[in-house]
């Protein structure tokens, strides 16, 4: 009798999985209102957004580089950088993330 429960739970359970997949789908009745056609492109024009003056972007600058034992390393600092409408950078504040990047020196070997 538990198997015949258990099956019948699978059943109800795949039915309803596909159900909730039928509906997401663009093909369902819930979508009717929208035309889907994979033949022809998206028509959609590109926003030139400008960045605001007053929020900063980071940037990762690098600050050294150093041989030590076969490796290169390389530490980044990381910057908030302000810009004004024309793209001019007005000031440039570190903060206190910095990366390290270790590589294996290649031209070593050629030594």
């Amino acid at each position: 009798m538990k198997a015949i429960s258990h099956f019948s739970t699978f059943i109800i359970l795949l039915f309803l999985v596909g159900l909730v997949a039928y509906l997401d789908s663009p093909y369902s009745f819930v979508h009717n209102d929208f035309s889907y056609m994979t033949s022809e492109p998206v028509m959609s024009q590109p926003v030139e957004v400008e960045p605001s003056s007053d929020i900063p972007v980071l940037e990762q600058k690098l600050e050294s580089v150093k041989k030590s034992d076969g490796y290169i390393i390389e530490t980044y600092q990381e910057y908030e950088v302000y810009y004004d409408d024309e793209g001019n950078v007005i000031k440039s504040v570190p903060t206190s993330k910095t990366e390290t990047v270790k590589y294996w020196d290649e031209n070593m070997n050629e030594r």
